[in-house]
């Protein structure tokens, strides 16, 4: 399994995939490089849409696949944006206006608790009965506005308490460390090495 296609177009995580499974000296393959379009994402749960995303690139590429779903969920507004996140603003996406859609949907609420979750699927063949699954959270808040130039999606609005800065202030390698992706990379890299997957 050294090639696997990544079931994702996504600039920003195409990165920070590249970065976590560099250790395991996978040729990792965009899907768009091998012209599959996005699969569609109809479920309510992350572990459904990543699941969905894996058996479409893999059924339509022949090799291995690797999908996340991944989004945030706000405490106060009972776990939105969730599967929704990439276009909580409706289409075309764009996380500034997913960013201002959010602050807009929390003014006047004290409670700013929330999550970002991953699952990752790792399916060996588009019909693999027994995919891998990983999950990680990252705990902290939403800010009243805006911090940070880098990462993705609500990176500046997401503080990390255990550091008092945003996701979009972090380093890439503080923030893989600490991250949901990273969490359930390291997961996923761990039943590997072990031979369990």
């Amino acid at each position: 399994m050294k090639r696997i296609v990544l079931a994702s177009n996504n600039a920003g995580k195409l990165r920070e995939f590249a970065q976590l499974l560099a250790p395991l000296d996978f040729e990792v393959l965009p899907q768009a490089a091998l012209n599959i379009a996005e699969a569609e994402e109809p479920h309510c749960s992350f572990v459904e849409n990543a699941l969905a995303k894996a058996r479409h690139a893999s059924r339509l590429s022949g090799l291995p696949a690797l999908a996340d779903d991944s989004g945030l969920c706000v405490s106060a507004l009972q776990g939105a944006p969730g599967v929704h996140s990439a276009r909580y603003a409706g289409e075309p996406k764009s996380d500034a206006r997913n960013n201002a859609h959010l602050l807009d949907e929390l003014a006047g609420q004290t409670d700013r608790r929330a999550h970002y979750v991953c699952v990752l699927v790792l399916l060996r063949h588009a019909e693999d009965p027994q995919p891998l699954i990983a999950e990680g959270e990252w705990h902290g808040e939403i800010l009243a506005a805006a911090r940070g130039e880098g990462g993705f999606g609500y990176d500046p609005l997401f503080l990390a308490p255990e550091t008092g800065l945003t996701a979009a202030e972090l380093d890439a390698a503080r923030k893989n460390r600490l991250s949901h992706r990273g969490k359930a990379m390291a997961q996923l890299i761990a039943r590997l090495r072990a031979g369990t997957a």
